[in-house]
């Protein structure tokens, strides 16, 4: 089981496949389940690698959970295991970190941020909240939703991966105070795609990063917050495409 340090915090990664490394980073709270149907799409052509954010998974609670320190976090481990350059794939606050580690670090070949906005101050965490009780696939699925696997089989994966009460709200408070600064100062290649119906993240905040990152491409995605999930055919030929011309 690799795990990395920060600061004399645990972080836990998998890594799986050949070729160039993609790194996935979940939104706040969530566990690596969340990326496990673009995981599995990657892994092959390239080395995916997920990593569990501290307080989250099988990483350990404490510390910082500022976005920078997440950043640090996840220099951490890609020098444990010696990635000297990734594309990096984030979902919400896990976004946020890779925007962040790209403008502080140097081993970002290129970000796919996903339902990720150009400022915290506009990520409703009441909603976000609501991923996390009873009634969470009515925030992450749309009416439409079919499944990409059973609700139950999901519900038994997000109690063994998921942040508990104290670190998610932690997360929480660092994504309301992500703030990337002057967007023009990010040239590294990215893709944006914004949830259309997403109750945590406006979709026109994500084009709103989009618009601001000097290399960025943006398109929308259907569904709510987890539409990488529920549509994750089309997300997947988007992000494999994307990758392949980075």
């Amino acid at each position: 089981m690799p795990r990395a340090t920060n600061d004399g915090v645990g972080l836990y990664y998998e890594r799986v496949g050949d070729g160039e490394t993609v790194v996935f980073l979940p939104e706040a709270g969530l566990g690596a389940w969340s990326w496990g149907w673009q995981h599995d799409a990657v892994a092959g052509p390239y080395e995916s690698l997920v990593v569990d954010p501290r307080g989250t998974g099988r990483s350990d609670p404490g510390g910082d959970y500022a976005v920078a320190t997440l950043a640090d976090d996840l220099e951490a481990v890609l020098r444990d295991a010696g990635v000297r350059s990734a594309h990096l794939v984030g979902h919400g606050l896990g976004g946020a970190v890779a925007l962040a580690y790209a403008g502080a670090h140097n081993r970002a070949r290129s970000l796919a941020l996903v339902t990720t906005p150009a400022s915290g101050e506009v990520v409703d965490t009441d909603a976000l909240g609501q991923l996390f009780g009873e009634s969470w696939p009515e925030v992450a699925f749309s009416n439409a939703y079919v499944g990409v696997a059973p609700r139950d089989e999901i519900a038994g994966w997000r109690e063994l991966d998921d942040a508990g009460p104290e670190a998610r709200e932690r997360l929480f408070a660092a994504y309301r105070d992500f703030d990337p600064g002057a967007l023009y100062e990010y040239t590294t290649p990215a893709l944006v795609l914004g949830a259309m119906e997403s109750p945590v993240v406006p979709e026109a905040a994500c084009e709103t990063l989009a618009t601001g990152l000097p290399r960025a491409e943006y398109e929308q995605v259907e569904g709510r917050h987890l539409a990488h999930l529920e549509h994750s055919r089309a997300v997947n030929d988007r992000l494999l495409a994307f990758l392949d011309g980075a």
